[in-house]
């Protein structure tokens, strides 16, 4: 029993000793704990701090040097500014750019290409800016393109794959609508080999992009002939103005699937007359007006068709202002004024009187034969009469020659007195 009472302070003492010990770790961590939450909350808290950084709104955007900008009315104009490339900090809710009157020269592909992309961009004007080159893809990425202006360029070269992309095969169609190419025409000095009737129609066809092309205007391109089946590639069009060009004749061109044509401008060409193929296709279709004002129209025996249509139909506007070139007699006749009698070609020869000229065509070619051959069979005759007639000239020359010395010299002229004394 002593030795278990002695045991009893010693394992109080332990059992104190362990309490303060406890009581000592329970101070640390308390002590200790809200620094770790604090350093907790604060990591846990980055995250949120960077993604509100990062979720914070854009600086306004900023409008290129040299162009004015409203975001209000989402236009951008760079006029007159000798631009010699597209800027490249266009703002991305630019809908209505305007670069014309600038040095641009060469527009090459992806020339509008941005990050973020510029995707509502729908009216862009490139008019005046000495464009010389337009190469394929050069209006790639624009998704709401839908009126273009090029007028006013010299076009040296016109890419193909200028409106259908850099690969046709593969690019979507175009969402073109409105095309306006006026005055495009180059230099005769850059005209490449290759006609520019065909450098167009090329950039027209490709890929078949532009079917959903509503109006497309060509006029003032010096266009002596509209290439074939050039329209039929766009089915689409309600309007289409070749006015001011050298067209001659219409003869291979069809209209026959432009079922959506409302206006077809073909006012001061070089036209002569309409033959009977285009008159039944302009009046096949259902919607359109034709204008033909100013063109050189022939009035003979080939405009009958053209007459009688004429004052049928009511596709053509301001008809009656439509008057005779050609020939002199008829010059500014009124068409619709015209008859049948006053249409008239020169007179043919009948089948006889023809013949009898064939026949005596055919005599004088012989008669020329024969003679042609006879000089050759006396070939050395006629030679040796030449040479004949050149020594006779020859002495005949050198009598007058000595006549005239002795009369040009008083010396010679006085011996041959005093000899005749």
């Amino acid at each position: 029993m002593p030795r278990g009472c002695s045991r009893g302070p010693a394992a109080g003492d332990g059992r104190l000793r362990l309490a303060r010990l406890a009581l000592v770790l329970l101070g640390w961590v308390s002590s200790s704990s809200p620094t770790s939450l604090a350093s907790s909350s604060s990591s846990s808290s980055a995250p949120f701090l960077a993604s509100a950084a990062s979720a914070q709104p854009p600086l306004p955007d900023q409008c290129p040097a040299l162009c004015e900008c409203s975001e209000a009315a989402r236009t951008v104009k760079c006029v007159n500014r000798n631009l010699t490339e597209v800027p490249t900090d266009l703002p991305p809710y630019v809908r209505n750019l305007f670069l014309t009157g600038n040095q641009l020269a060469v527009l090459p592909a992806g020339a509008f290409a941005r990050r973020p992309p510029l995707a509502e961009l729908a009216a862009l004007n490139l008019s005046g800016s000495r464009l010389d080159e337009v190469r394929a893809g050069a209006f790639e990425h624009l998704p709401s393109l839908r009126q273009l202006d090029l007028s006013h360029n010299p076009l040296a070269y016109l890419s193909p794959f200028a409106f259908s992309g850099s690969n046709a095969s593969i690019s979507a169609p175009s969402p073109l609508v409105e095309l306006i190419l006026n005055h495009i025409v180059p230099p005769d000095d850059k005209r490449q080999n290759r006609s520019f009737e065909g450098m167009v129609a090329a950039a027209l066809v490709a890929g078949r992009a532009l079917q959903g092309l509503h109006r497309l205007e060509l006029a003032s391109n010096h266009f002596l002939y509209l290439p074939r089946d050039v329209l039929a590639q766009l089915p689409s069009l309600g309007h289409l103005d070749l006015s001011n060009n050298s067209l001659v004749s219409l003869t291979y061109v069809s209209f026959r699937n432009l079922t959506h044509l409302e206006s077809l401008h073909l006012e001061d060409n070089a036209l002569k007359v309409l033959h009977n193929g285009t008159l039944a296709e302009l009046q096949g279709l259902p919607h359109v007006k034709v204008f033909l004002d100013n063109n050189p129209w022939v009035c003979d025996c080939h405009m009958a068709d053209m007459v009688t249509w004429l004052k049928q139909t009511e596709v053509v506007q301001g008809k009656d202002r439509l008057t005779c070139a050609f020939p002199e007699k008829m010059r500014n006749r009124v068409l619709l004024e015209l008859n049948s009698a006053d249409l008239d070609c020169d007179p043919i020869l009948p089948p006889s009187l023809q013949t009898s000229y064939v026949f005596l065509g055919i005599v004088l070619a012989l008669i020329g034969a024969i003679f042609l051959l006879v000089l050759y069979l006396n070939r050395k005759g006629i030679k040796k009469w030449m040479h004949n007639i050149r020594d006779a000239c020859r002495d005949h020359m050198e009598g007058y020659h000595y006549r005239y010395e002795i009369n040009a010299d008083p010396r010679l002229t006085n011996l041959s007195s005093n000899s005749d004394v």
